[in-house]
């Protein structure tokens, strides 16, 4: 791939990338989000994280894991420490050291 080929990619790729972020951003800036559709934005990162999180707890090799899932008993004790602590880093650490651990098991 040629120098130029490659910053033409790397270019529409930006493109490609910035303009989505861009256009509503242009667009909301002028003019009043309704109330009820900011009450229904304020659902969204949680439910991405929720999809996320759900799919690598409970999906494994391509099938649905329940039995001898440490991972299941992580989730429920990283979701008490980040409803005590309501930290990232403390939830995050607890969450790598109990699968760890409970692994071992």
């Amino acid at each position: 791939m040629s120098d130029n080929s490659l910053l033409l990619l790397i270019l529409c790729l930006f493109g490609a990338s910035y303009l989505p972020r861009l256009f509503p951003m242009l667009y909301f800036s002028q003019r009043q989000v309704p109330q009820w559709f900011s009450d229904w934005m304020k659902y969204v990162p949680i439910s991405l994280f929720a999809a996320l999180v759900f799919k690598d707890v409970f999906i494994s090799e391509n099938h649905f894991d329940l039995i001898g899932n440490v991972r299941i008993i992580a989730m429920f004790l990283v979701a008490g420490v980040a409803y005590k602590t309501r930290s990232m880093a403390i939830s995050v650490i607890t969450g790598l050291a109990a699968v760890f651990l409970l692994s071992l098991i």
